[in-house]
């Protein structure tokens, strides 16, 4: 009795999968050619996994040819039609307890870091972080912005950014860059209203891992926008980076004053130099009438900075543009006119000083 193609393909039928459709309703038989009483076909998988799971049907499939009238030899190959799928990639974690490590460490390919600290919130440190940072930027420096600010993290914001940075293999991280500057967050990890809710040791890792798995690159200066008060994220950051130092941005007010000090006092206690204070809100001009008020007071900070013998690096009034800026993601610093002028000018003091 001479072999068919449905002879073959009849018996094939009989040949189950494990989702209960034979292997010819599946579509999986390939290459069937019969010569005499030789037989040979192809089950093609749908990818490298899955074929190596059909090694079962492939033995039930050449039995069941085998036991045809005239059969005397029975051939049947597994293959795939693709490749076999990607690995997912690595999951990267942020936070968790910090590694031990002994003393302060450098931030690979870092030159300066400078942290920018207020005693209280409010007084517009990130606002101040983001705008240093790109009128530096502006002025030839290679500048990189960390938002310390575990719990309240602004700058993607500020800075107009909120794609997740890569991670090739699940240690190194890919900053995100914006306005010149090279800049990562908590706040690009996570959902826009989503909650921190850590202790101590979970910040004071997730900051170990921003500042030695982040790839920053060859930059000059490292601006940290640290959260206000003198809590675990300042203690880790003075402890284990090598910091150029810090400046303390107040109000003018008599209250924030109160809590700048406290600021310059812990920074005194764990041997970080004051690079400088930045009276912010200073001055209120009009938009209509061109009148200044001083809605805040004026020159407490510049006062208060002669009084601690610690450079007074300048004023920042209070205008709605730097607001309108900081919610459009692209900070007033990176366009021109007098409250840009601002920013620039204290970027200068920093960069002739030596300190950016």
């Amino acid at each position: 009795m001479s072999l068919t193609r449905d002879a073959v393909l009849d018996a094939l039928k009989r040949v189950l999968l494990p989702d209960g459709r034979d292997v010819v309703t599946g579509d999986l038989v390939r290459a069937l050619t019969i010569e005499g009483d030789h037989i040979r076909f192809v089950l093609e998988a749908p990818d490298p996994d899955a074929a190596r799971q059909m090694e079962p049907v492939r033995q039930a499939a050449e039995a069941a040819v085998r036991a045809l009238p005239g059969a005397a030899a029975v051939s049947a190959v597994l293959t795939a039609h693709g490749p076999a799928p990607k690995a997912p990639a690595p999951s990267l974690k942020i936070g968790g307890h910090p590694t031990p490590q002994a003393g302060p460490q450098p931030v690979a390919g870092v030159n300066r870091i400078i942290a920018v600290a207020s005693g209280k919130g409010g007084v517009g440190k990130s606002t101040l972080s983001a705008n240093l940072a790109v009128a530096l930027a502006r002025q030839g420096r290679r500048v990189g912005l960390l938002d310390a600010d575990i719990y309240g993290p602004s700058q993607p914001r500020m800075m107009g950014v909120s794609k997740r940075p890569a991670s090739p293999d699940g240690k190194t991280i890919i900053p995100l860059t914006a306005h010149g500057v090279t800049m990562m967050s908590i706040g690009l990890m996570l959902k826009e209203d989503e909650a921190v809710v850590w202790r101590g040791p979970m910040l004071m890792g997730a900051l170990q891992q921003m500042l030695g798995q982040v790839a920053w690159g060859e930059l000059d200066v490292l601006i940290v926008d640290l959260p206000p008060g003198t809590g675990d994220v300042q203690l880790t950051l003075c402890q284990r980076t090598h910091l150029t130092g810090a400046i303390v941005v107040s109000t003018p007010q008599d209250i924030a004053l109160l809590d700048a000090r406290r600021a310059i006092d812990m920074f005194g206690k764990l041997k970080t130099p004051i690079l400088g204070l930045v009276e912010n809100m200073s001055t209120y001009v009009c938009p209509n009438c061109g009148h200044e008020a001083h809605l805040f007071g004026h020159g407490g900070v510049a006062a208060e900075a002669q009084k601690l013998g610690v450079p007074f690096l300048g004023e920042i009034p209070l205008n709605l543009d730097i607001r309108l800026a900081a919610d459009a993601g692209t900070p007033v610093a990176a366009g021109d006119g007098a409250v840009a002028e601002a920013y620039a000018r204290l970027a200068h003091r920093l960069v002739a000083g030596g300190m950016a």
